[in-house]
């Protein structure tokens, strides 16, 4: 249904994942009596799609993420122009769109959100 992040600063984290990757705010509820805010952010409405949780505690800034958590993955028709797009609109990218290492018919780049996550784009199949 959702992956879960907590992020230090909501209202960054809400424009890098709108304005940037181009998701939809679908949801969001403070929590005073936890000092929480919930937001949902995704590509279309729960629960026909999976949807990113932001989890803000309004007492912390920052996170150490460990050594568990992976990466988000995100389709994309194509990975160099989601690159450049997202470049120009100040992300982040940590690898380049290039085809993996292992499969070379499958590209991919990484990018990386405001809080550190790593968000890998995987280049839709037949447009490569």
């Amino acid at each position: 249904m959702h992956t879960m992040l907590r992020v230090g600063d909501l209202e960054r984290s809400i424009k890098f994942y709108t304005e940037t990757l181009g998701m939809r705010l679908l949801r969001r509820q403070d929590y005073p009596d936890g000092k929480f805010t919930l937001a949902f952010l995704g590509y279309g409405p729960e629960p026909e799609n999976s949807v990113i949780e932001l989890t803000y505690n309004w007492d912390t800034s920052a996170y150490a993420h460990g050594n568990a958590f992976g990466h988000i993955a995100l389709g994309v028709p194509d990975a160099a122009a989601a690159c450049a797009a997202i470049r120009e609109k100040g992300g982040k990218i940590l690898y380049e769109a290039a085809p993996m290492l292992f499969d070379k018919d499958i590209i991919i780049a990484f990018i990386e959100d405001p809080d550190g996550y790593a968000i890998e784009l995987i280049q839709e199949a037949g447009n490569g």
